[in-house]
């Protein structure tokens, strides 16, 4: 873990790109492909999100450290709730709620670019619609478009870009979000 916090926010970023690119071809083989195969594919790609959920929780920490830890917890009762089917709702809604906390944080950041923000908020909705079965299954294949396109456009940013590092520094010095300074 020492290492990891020793890495650099832009390489960690980009970490989290291509971590995420492997979520994206792991996931799409568990949907392409059924039986053993398929359920090992949406195994790894549960795995690589985990990794892409604590590398996000650590890259957007300076911008509010409780809603990134939300975001986090979140994102890990969906991955859990996938395998192990213990609830009854759509394990795509919990990505949906995340989603939208990421798409809330990098708006707030000043390190990625908000358009980013209001495409991964735009995600979220997308994946919101399993809230509803019968309306997923209408809106079927077209609600997963929002999704592949926010957290497809998010990848390829990080690939191709990180973060802007000095932006992201002063933030982790000064957070965006205020704290609680009033005497009690």
């Amino acid at each position: 873990m020492k290492r990891i916090a020793a890495v650099s926010p832009g390489v960690k970023a980009r970490i989290a790109g291509a971590i995420y690119l492997l979520v994206f071809v792991t996931g799409g083989l568990a949907l392409a492909v059924r039986g053993s195969v398929g359920a090992t594919a949406g195994l790894i790609a549960g795995v690589f999100y985990i990794a892409v959920t604590l590398l996000f929780y650590d890259l957007f920490k300076p911008v509010n450290r409780s809603l990134s830890l939300l975001a986090a917890g979140i994102s890990l009762a969906g991955i859990a709730a996938g395998p192990l089917r213990v609830t009854t709702v759509n394990p795509l809604v919990f990505f949906g709620f995340y989603c939208l906390l990421i798409g809330y944080l990098i708006f707030r950041s000043t390190f990625l670019p908000r358009m980013l923000g209001v495409l991964m908020a735009i995600a979220g909705l997308g994946w919101l619609t399993f809230l509803s079965p019968p309306l997923a299954t209408y809106l079927s294949p077209y609600n997963f478009a929002p999704g592949i396109l926010g957290e497809g456009a998010l990848t390829v940013w990080l690939l191709v870009f990180g973060v802007n590092v000095p932006s992201w520094a002063r933030q982790m010095v000064a957070p965006s979000h205020p704290r609680s300074t009033a005497k009690r």
